[in-house]
């Protein structure tokens, strides 16, 4: 293959220094994508040095263009571009691609490289996230641009390949963005035809353009992903698309993976490892780029730099902003607020106020309903707060009076996100990211698995999303189990990062919900039942003791047993105790509807709660895994679920795996009389 240049346009020269900057890293780090960079480093010039809205000087800038790489392997193209611009990513970075400590990790993070949006690696996830950052630029423009004051005004740019449109969540993301008409949201597709397995012809035959259509996209086919100008023409009809508001745009680019390559172009040789030297030094005559590894030339960097631009465009926003200010000065202080993602000063004293409303209430009912209820009052205070449910609204409870639902006309608070788990978990990802909203999405617990992913990005970003999973044990019934959960409360919990609530009543749910929507720094999982549950008498001097994740309920001089119990089993655990007392042996039970808030507390804390030396016993309709570290040491039992449940009424299968009074009496008997 014959690709010596000899007077090649600027545009080129920008290709060629991305190709090498990834071919150069790839090779120091001896490991690696450099196919997609070389590939795709045309659309990158295209669009970076011509249309991208940025500031290299403030990556946090509210109306920036978001852009995400979602095919994150070839993050070294993202790593050149930032460092090219002018992001505070140093040329000494990118020699450490890879390594321990680096601003270059093997696929992009973000919080650890400046001018990153997401992390992206999971394929198919990067395109998800960007439908929800593309929603939410929609609801936040909906509800504070006003006329002559457009406050909200950016788009979302996102590079993916085959292997994110092989992935099902494509499917999910790509068909609620067509109902939805993100009209801001332009995808480039990386048509190569080659994935780590080689040729995908015998194994991906889609007709992509013809999918997409029918989602309601718009789409520009038949690029030439090497040719800057026509990949700006297509740019620029996008462009032309998002202005007329008629649905997000696919642009088809045709390239070859590792471009310029002469032994490894459009093979699969070229997508995951090292060219290695003798290639490399191939591809650098084959190219006619002299320059040792590493080495930029002046003109080009020039090319890329996008400081002045930038800071600009930016200056321009801030005038617009000001004048916003003088014409809208509450709404402008709102905007900063829920850009910064601070929560409304009185918030804390509010939330403590509703909690004590709660507990003096009384109810007895499911704390699924109690969680729709405290929906319903954290909105009002809240408007950031943003939420729906898989298809499964009446079921989760998860509207509220009032919220009215999102549409493609219309601005509203709840998402209909329909029976796409996966989609809707990432896309919360991408809103929690782009800023001005606390996304909450809803389904039954047991369909967690579908999002599980998702939910792990959303601990792995720290991002401040809340879970709503119903339905939360055999508990539901005849459903059956397939519909049961019985590994998922232990599975969910060994995600670090994840706070995991299982409250026992509505007092329990409210302050779950508290402390999810104050929790800044990673997501929260309620899981909640489906049957009702008997309120637990407290003092009031206890309620603060729920946000710490485990806590004594009910206590008793001189206890001779302690039971730990979450959820609907805290009554059993009442009841239990009750009926000991009647016999003389005093009982403590604990409840702990988050062990993970609950390990974060002083060991001090942790003893004086489940002190040391007593016979424990533990009570979850699920499976038992997890709750033997807190026994260890002393004598207990845990009462759980070893496997899956059956189709029956609530009461009959709770009977039969050992949910009811006399399992739980003759447990705790068991562990007395052991003493």
């Amino acid at each position: 293959m014959n690709m010596r240049l000899t007077q090649a346009p600027i545009d080129t020269l920008c290709a060629n220094a991305l190709r090498f900057l990834s071919i150069d890293a790839v090779e120091a780090a001896q490991s690696g994508h450099p196919g997609m960079p070389m590939g795709m480093a045309e659309i990158a010039v295209a669009l970076w040095t011509r249309h991208l809205k940025h500031d290299p000087a403030d990556p946090a800038w509210a109306d920036r263009d978001r852009f995400v790489l979602s095919n994150g392997h070839g993050s070294m193209l993202l790593y050149a571009l930032l460092h090219l611009s002018g992001y505070d990513l140093p040329l000494d970075e990118l020699k450490r691609f890879r390594q321990l400590d680096s601003r270059t990790p093997g696929h992009p993070e973000v919080g650890h490289t400046p001018g990153v949006e997401t992390t992206t690696g999971p394929l198919g996830q990067g395109l998800t996230n960007a439908v929800g950052m593309a929603l939410a630029e929609k609801l936040l423009a909906a509800e504070f641009n006003r006329p002559g004051h457009t406050l909200v005004d950016h788009r979302t740019w996102v590079f993916l390949g085959d292997g994110c449109l092989m992935e099902g969540i494509s499917h999910e993301a790509a068909s609620f963005a067509g109902v939805q008409r993100l009209s801001r949201l332009i995808c480039f597709w990386d048509d190569n035809r080659i994935s780590i397995d080689g040729d995908v012809a015998g194994w991906f035959a889609d007709d992509t353009p013809a999918r997409f259509r029918a989602y309601g996209w718009n789409v520009v086919e038949a690029v030439d992903g090497h040719d800057v100008e026509a990949v700006d023409r297509a740019i620029r009809e996008a462009l032309a698309n998002a202005d007329k508001d008629i649905g997000p745009t696919l642009i088809c680019c045709r390239n070859t993976i590792g471009r310029g390559s002469p032994a490894r172009a459009g093979t699969a040789d070229a997508h995951g490892a090292p060219l290695g030297a003798e290639e490399s030094a191939a591809t650098r005559a084959a190219l006619a780029w002299p320059h040792p590894p590493f080495e930029i030339p002046a003109e080009i960097r020039s090319a890329f730099d996008a400081r002045a631009r930038g800071a600009e465009r930016r200056a321009a926003w801030q005038a617009a902003f000001d004048a916003y200010a003088d014409a809208f000065p509450d709404a402008a202080r709102e905007f900063g607020r829920r850009l910064a993602g601070t929560l409304p000063v009185g918030l804390p004293v509010l939330a403590n106020a509703i909690l004590r409303g709660v507990h003096n209430e009384a109810a007895t009912l499911a704390t699924r309903k109690a969680s729709q209820q405290a929906i319903g009052r954290l909105a009002r205070a809240l408007p950031e707060l943003l939420g729906g449910s898989a298809d499964l609204t009446h079921s989760n409870l998860s509207d509220w009076p009032g919220c009215g639902a999102v549409r493609a006309d219309g601005a509203g608070r709840h998402i209909n996100w329909g029976v796409r788990e996966f989609g809707m978990a990432a896309a919360l990802n991408g809103i929690a990211l782009h800023g001005g909203f606390i996304p909450f999405g809803a389904t039954f617990l047991v369909f967690s698995d579908y999002a599980r992913n998702a939910i792990r990005m959303s601990a792995l970003m720290k991002q401040r999303v809340v879970y709503v999973m119903t339905h939360d044990s055999i508990g539901l019934g005849e459903d059956g189990p397939t519909h049961q959960p019985v590994e998922h409360l232990p599975s969910l919990r060994l995600i670090p990062g994840l706070d995991v609530w299982r409250p026992c009543d509505a007092v329990e749910t409210q302050a779950a919900w508290n402390a999810a929507v104050m929790r800044a720094d990673g997501p929260s999982l309620l899981a909640l039942s489906r049957q009702n549950l008997p309120h637990q008498a407290r003092e009031v001097e206890q309620l603060p003791a729920i946000a710490r994740g485990g806590y004594v309920l009910a206590d008793a001089a001189e206890p001779a047993l302690l039971i730990i119990a979450t959820g609907s089993e805290v009554a059993l655990a009442m009841a239990a105790r009750a009926t000991l007392a009647a016999e003389g042996v005093a009982v403590r039970v604990v409840s702990m509807p988050c062990t993970a808030v609950f390990d974060r507390q002083d060991a001090a804390y942790r003893e004086q709660v489940l002190l040391p030396d007593l016979p424990r016993l533990v009570i979850e309709a699920a499976r038992s895994d997890g709750w033997w570290r807190y026994l260890a040491g002393v004598r207990g039992a845990v009462i759980g679920m070893d496997g899956f449940g059956e189709s029956a009424p609530a009461a009959a299968l709770l009977r039969r795996y050992g949910f009811d009074a006399e399992s739980v009496l003759g447990h705790a008997r068991a562990l007395l009389q052991a003493a």
